[in-house]
């Protein structure tokens, strides 16, 4: 592999009873069964994942463990007995990227043993989620927000750049979620054959560059998004930190040891997430492609 992962991924349930309009596992989808995004995803037996998983912790290959769960019938107490058979096999942190009924869902899952619960939120604006998601924006918000304040550094959120949203909108997002206590995880937009979207382009690469410089600022304290500035349009055009943009910063983000390699793009390029560190060649070129004014 070029760069290998260094969390466990597994996917739980079969054709997801929601209906995303990106996703390869929505209801509608004729995308393959067994993929999600770029990748796929083939079939094990879980009593084979747990007779391996623990050689590939003691070697220090694997660090952590993300379970996704689709939307199907009793996906979640499979989720549960998954949890629960992961960390008494091996006691590797493990998330779950999951759409629970509510708190209590959370509560459970957590009590299983995971380290954090992930929400998909995907998109940043109702707007967008309107359109893309469908379903109830104010309860999917008002979930999130139940769990950052009842379960602190419990809950993570995904935000998904390309699906139509402003940057203004992206980065308001990733900062309501950070105000909350929430760990972000970006994702570009990555178009499936068979998916409603799969006509959509993937964002430009300079639009990806600033969402993740953005991010990177907010989530350290360095800027906050009311002090950036946008354009007409909307888009970010400039924005003062008391550091210079880091090589970190366009790593990819989420939960500790989380890298995803290649999921939101050909291991060819462009990469929008380096699922390892930059050189500086590449630093140097992902600060120049966000095409933004920079005063540090």
């Amino acid at each position: 592999m070029a760069v290998a992962p260094t969390t466990a991924y597994l996917m739980l349930g079969g054709r997801c009873l929601m209906n995303c309009a990106f996703c390869a596992q929505a209801r509608d989808s004729q995308a393959g069964a067994l993929n999600l995004s770029r990748v796929i995803w083939p079939e094990f037996a879980l009593a084979d994942v747990l007779d391996r998983l623990p050689e590939a912790v003691t070697q220090g290959a694997i660090r952590r463990g993300c379970l996704q769960v689709t939307v199907t019938a009793g996906a979640f107490e499979q989720a549960l007995g998954i949890v629960r058979a992961v960390k008494a096999a091996s006691g590797l942190p493990f998330d779950v990227a999951i759409l629970p009924r509510d708190i209590e869902q959370v509560q459970q899952l957590l009590a299983a043993g995971a380290d954090h619960i992930g929400f998909g939120l995907d998109a940043a604006s109702e707007r967008v989620f309107r359109r893309v998601k469908g379903g109830s924006w104010r309860r999917a918000l008002d979930l999130v927000e139940e769990t950052a304040g009842a379960l602190p550094g419990r809950g993570a959120v995904h935000l998904i750049v390309g699906l139509g949203e402003t940057e203004r909108e992206m980065v308001e997002r990733i900062q309501w979620a950070h105000d909350r206590g929430l760990t972000v995880g970006l994702f570009a937009f990555t178009p499936v054959r068979g998916t409603h979207l799969a006509d959509r382009p993937p964002p430009e690469l300079a639009t990806y560059r600033r969402m993740q410089a953005a991010r990177w600022l907010v989530v350290h304290g360095w800027a906050r998004a009311e002090e950036m500035a946008f354009d007409e349009g909307d888009r970010l055009v400039r924005w003062a930190a008391p550091v210079p943009i880091g090589a970190e910063a366009f790593r990819t983000s989420g939960c500790p040891d989380c890298n995803r390699p290649f999921y939101n793009e050909q291991p060819s390029g462009p990469l929008y997430n380096y699922p390892r560190p930059l050189t500086a060649g590449e630093a140097a070129q992902a600060i120049h492609d966000m095409e933004v004014e920079i005063e540090c």
